[in-house]
């Protein structure tokens, strides 16, 4: 007869056979397809000697593997840098969806200066290392170069993110790229100057409740309720139709300057207004948003909104911003393929609550085009 002992060790050792024999993944197995933890983040050289940039990811690299993940989901933090809780909210969606045994999650940390990244940070993000990528709170989500000796743009080092999952995951098939919130407003902005997608990877875009939209014309929602003109409040969370005007706006607005629009585009991004307009009518792009982030109440984070005139041109707040963006695509930008915009019901300012809902999950695993 066994010992309690013995029996606890003798089941431990035929979960360890069956976990081996049934071939279930790493994901399934491991620490990091459940949460966020040290032994998940991995790093690689940036080009032009930029320095390091830091990532999680659900399993490790097994170089030859040939049950290796063919689809990636890569989400991007918001202005706090919550990586892990970014990581782990794809995670959960991949989970709900059944698809965690076959896709890579990935979540990137944009690192910054020590001395800034109390304005930035939550308790749980990896500090900043000797020789990694520096970026002030603000210059990643607007594509700046890094600081230091040899700067990378923001974009660059996703682009470079890219190619090495590529490398590391040579299985990989399809990347879909989430952000939400400033990640969101990020990847937005960086969809009309990224570099062409790593040889055989087909790339996808989710935008999850930006704050503010990059607009490729210049143009600006006027809300309607039938063919009269109306202020936004008349609109609630859906009841217009908008026509697009140039707004008769003062010059210090600069409501189509970069970040908005495409005037005055920094140096470092790699096209013309134009060519970012043509390329990002050409990618595969789909749009979430919080069906109660549409007001200032609480789980909306609306103090930290941009309020700029620039930004309110746009919209009051984020459901609404989304609404007429979507409008905009269609009478105005045309992009190449039909793209979906989901509201995601009981959900405000909430990466988990928007990306774990069973509406989010045919847009976030949509198969690749």
């Amino acid at each position: 007869m066994h010992t309690p002992r013995r029996l606890w060790r003798s089941v431990m050792w035929l979960t360890v056979l069956w976990l081996t024999a049934s071939g279930a993944p790493a994901a399934e197995r491991g620490h990091c397809g459940r949460q966020a933890g040290p032994q998940c983040l991995h790093s690689f050289a940036l080009p032009a000697g930029a320095g390091q940039m830091h990532y999680y990811a659900s399993r490790a690299p097994r170089p030859g593997d040939p049950h290796g993940p063919q689809t990636a989901l890569l989400i991007l933090h918001g202005h706090p840098r919550d990586v892990g809780r970014s990581f782990e909210a794809g995670l959960q969606a991949a989970r709900a969806a059944g698809r965690l045994p076959r896709t890579l999650v990935v979540a990137p940390l944009y690192q910054v200066a020590p001395a800034q990244a109390g304005r930035c940070s939550m308790p749980d993000t990896p500090g900043a290392q000797p020789g990694d990528a520096l970026w002030s709170c603000a210059g990643w989500l607007a594509g700046a170069p890094s600081l230091g000796a040899h700067p990378l743009g923001a974009f660059a080092a996703l682009d470079a993110l890219l190619g090495e999952l590529a490398r590391q995951w040579p299985s990989l098939r399809s990347v879909t790229l989430v952000g939400f919130s400033a990640g969101a407003q990020m990847l937005q902005h960086s969809i009309g100057f990224a570099a062409d997608p790593p040889a055989g990877v087909a790339l996808r875009y989710v935008i999850a409740d930006p704050g503010s939209w990059l607009y490729f014309d210049p143009v600006r929602p006027v809300p309607l309720r039938g063919e009269r003109t109306v202020p936004w409040e008349a609109c609630g969370t859906g009841g217009c139709t908008w026509r697009f005007d140039v707004p008769a706006t003062s010059p210090a607005c600069a409501y189509d300057h970069w970040k908005y629009g495409t005037q005055s585009l920094p140096g470092y991004l790699p096209r013309t207004g134009a060519q970012a307009r043509a390329h990002y009518a050409a990618a595969q792009v789909d749009y979430l948003e919080g069906a109660l982030d549409s007001s200032a109440d609480k789980g909306t984070f609306y103090p930290i909104l941009d309020k700029s005139c620039a930004a309110m041109l746009q919209g009051p707040f984020r459901l609404q911003r989304g609404l007429a963006y979507a409008a905009y695509e269609q009478a105005v930008l045309k992009p190449r393929t039909p793209r979906r915009m989901v509201i995601v019901p009981g959900c405000a300012h909430d990466v988990a609550c928007v990306l774990g809902a069973d509406a989010a999950r045919p847009v976030l695993f949509a198969p690749p085009p």
